[in-house]
């Protein structure tokens, strides 16, 4: 099934004439299946909601949630809050980059790794705290970090 269709499906889902109230939780239900907004389907979400590309691009793109391009295989977040800091986050993310080969922002030359920020993953008394394809890692060291990417990489 191409973009389109699975575009054409999520809209269906929503019923004929989705109101604008269900815009985000298309686009949503959109990246849950694509891992991503194509920029192609702005035009058939805009048709479905009888808006303006340039409405649904100015939602897509204002929100950080939403990608606008195909994720990595591993995405690596790693908090910056002001606890995390304070027990070793920056020395992580230091090894982190190097370990990656890529700053926050950013994904490693190959593809299989993202690099990105996180502001509290809610684990303040277990700093520095990361989370990796959306599992969460406390009091985790660079040896840690090492261990923990190892594993990921193995289940991808």
């Amino acid at each position: 099934m191409n973009h389109a269709d699975r575009i054409r499906d999520i809209l269906d889902l929503f019923g004929p004439g989705p109101g604008q109230d269900q815009l985000l939780p298309v686009l949503h239900a959109l990246q849950d299946q694509l891992g991503y907004v194509p920029p192609e389907s702005v035009d058939l979400i805009a048709q479905g909601f009888n808006l303006s590309r340039a409405e649904v691009h100015g939602v897509v793109t204002f929100y950080h949630f939403f990608r606008t391009t195909p994720p990595a295989r591993c995405t690596v977040q790693i908090c910056r809050a002001e606890s995390c800091q304070s027990m070793g986050s920056d020395a992580l993310l230091a090894h982190a980059e190097g370990r990656l080969g890529c700053g926050l922002h950013q994904h490693s030359l190959d593809g299989a790794f993202a690099l990105e920020p996180v502001y509290c993953l809610g684990q303040c008394a277990t700093s520095p705290t990361i989370m990796i394809n959306n599992a969460v890692h406390a009091r985790v060291t660079p040896a840690r970090f090492d261990a923990l990417l190892a594993s990921a990489t193995e289940a991808v």
